[in-house]
């Protein structure tokens, strides 16, 4: 059986890490340079790197803070935020990164997916998806619809029928932050990523309410994850990695272990 990945997200603003709820009320919690090695130090299997003003703001994503962060830690290292183009695509991969992640501009031109997939293959290509319920409605079919520029545009778009399509143009592997569950620790929404899982052939990624072990369980087995983003559980301290690791073995989810 293949391990469950457990993935420290950064979420950077003005070259500093924050952390909010629900998309409000962020904080400054630290360097997201240091920050990155502190958990490639404790074990984490990947860093995803958020910019996540980029794409509200319309502008490039923070390639000198990328080239710092991929200088410091080994392990796999995903970058979204505001990543519109092939070039865009490039600088971030030669800045060090494993893989991009694209949310907003790929909605938006939903061509990118194809783009970058054909030059860099699928498997560096993230479909980043934020998601609300909303309730079954007329295009809405799932009852989550997507939503773009850091959660402050609605779509139309339903969340499971965007996955296919992505998953049909070359995405390798799907982030779905549930907005409803985000930076509330209370527990990622299982049923939107069951129900995606169960629909899509490539790697699901939850993201959104991650504030016990016990959550991280729950997503990657009845929620059907191949991976649990997590960030306010270990950014405030409450957790470490090897701590929720250790739990999970103990709970027979199989992860990576370093001793």
């Amino acid at each position: 059986m293949l391990s469950k990945r457990i993935i420290v997200c950064l979420d950077v603003r003005d070259g500093r890490t924050t952390k909010g709820v629900r998309f409000r009320d962020n904080v400054d919690v630290g360097d997201p340079v240091e920050m990155a090695r502190h958990y490639y130090e404790q074990g984490a299997d990947e860093i995803v790197f958020y910019d996540i003003t980029a794409s509200a703001e319309r502008r490039g994503i923070l390639i000198d803070v990328v080239r710092r962060v991929a200088a410091t830690i080994f392990i796999p290292f995903a970058v979204g935020g505001g990543i519109r183009s092939i070039e865009e695509m490039r600088a971030v991969l030669l800045a060090g990164a494993e893989k991009v992640s694209v949310n907003s501009a790929a909605l938006r031109r939903p061509a990118l997916i194809d783009e970058g997939a054909a030059a860099f293959g699928r498997q560096c290509i993230v479909l980043g998806m934020d998601v609300l319920r909303v309730g079954v409605r007329p295009g809405i079919a799932s009852g989550y619809e997507v939503v773009i520029d850091g959660g402050r545009r609605p779509t139309g778009r339903d969340a499971l029928a965007w996955a296919e399509e992505a998953e049909a143009r070359g995405a390798g592997e799907i982030c779905l932050n549930a907005i409803d569950a985000d930076g509330t620790q209370e527990g990622y929404e299982l049923e939107i990523t069951s129900r995606m899982a169960s629909r899509v052939g490539i790697p699901v990624i939850a993201s959104g309410g991650a504030g016990r072990p016990e959550h991280l369980r729950d997503v990657l087995t009845r929620g059907q994850a191949d991976a649990a983003l997590i960030a306010s559980m270990v950014h405030f301290g409450t957790w470490t990695i090897p701590g929720i690791k250790s739990a999970l073995h103990q709970w027979g989810v199989p992860v990576r272990l370093r001793w």
